[in-house]
C-alpha cells in the first residue's frame, strides 16, 4: 500500500481518537471511574473501528495519538504510565484484529464481519485492554485491580459497542437511502 495513504490512514485515526476522548470527557465526565478508566469510553471504539479500517496504519496512528493523549492530558505526571498506556492502547484493538483475521479469515473489506461476529470481536477487544492494562497496574503494586478491571471493561465494551452500532446502523440508513 501507498505509505501516503498510511500516513493519512494514521492522522484520520488520530484525530478521530482524540474527537472521541474530547466528545466523552464532554458527555460522559461524571462517568469517570478514575482518571484514564470510565464506566462508558467511546475512544475504545474508535481504537477497534479505526484497526478495522485501517489495520496497522490504525494502530500506528493509536499508539502516537494514545501517547499524546496520556502523556498531555490523562498522566502528565506519571510518565512510565503514559507510555506504557500507550502502548497497550495501541497494541490492544490490534490483537483483537489479528485473531479475527486468523480465526474468521476477516476480509479487508470486512464484508464477513456480521453482527454476532462484531459483538464477540468487542468483548474480545474490552477484555484483552482492560486485562493487560490491569496486568501492568498489578505490576506496580496498584491497590483496586478488581473494582479498575471491572469499570474498564464495562467502559471498553459500552463504548465499543456504542461507536460499532453505531457505524454499522449508519452504514445500513445510507445503504438504504442509496438504494430506494
Amino acid at each position: 500500500m501507498n505509505w501516503r495513504l498510511e500516513l493519512v490512514f494514521a492522522l484520520l485515526t488520530m484525530v478521530l481518537f482524540l474527537t472521541a476522548v474530547v466528545i466523552n470527557s464532554w458527555l460522559f465526565q461524571k462517568l469517570e471511574h478514575v482518571p484514564g478508566i470510565n464506566w462508558i469510553y467511546l475512544p475504545a471504539g474508535i481504537r477497534l473501528l479505526c484497526t478495522l479500517l485501517f489495520a496497522h496504519a490504525g494502530a500506528f496512528g493509536l499508539l502516537i495519538i494514545s501517547w499524546v493523549v496520556s502523556f498531555f492530558y490523562f498522566f502528565p505526571h506519571d510518565p512510565e504510565r503514559a507510555f506504557v498506556g500507550g502502548i497497550i492502547g495501541g497494541l490492544s484493538p490490534y490483537l483483537a484484529y489479528l485473531i479475527a483475521q486468523r480465526f474468521w479469515g476477516l476480509a479487508a473489506s470486512l464484508a464477513n464481519l456480521g453482527a454476532k461476529q462484531l459483538l464477540w470481536l468487542s468483548v474480545g477487544y474490552a477484555f484483552a485492554n482492560s486485562s493487560i492494562h490491569h496486568i501492568y497496574f498489578a505490576i506496580r503494586g496498584q491497590p483496586d485491580l478488581l473494582q479498575g478491571l471491572t469499570a474498564m471493561f464495562i467502559g471498553d465494551l459500552g463504548g465499543t459497542l456504542l461507536v460499532l452500532y453505531a457505524c454499522k446502523l449508519g452504514l445500513a440508513l445510507s445503504l438504504q437511502s442509496v438504494r430506494g
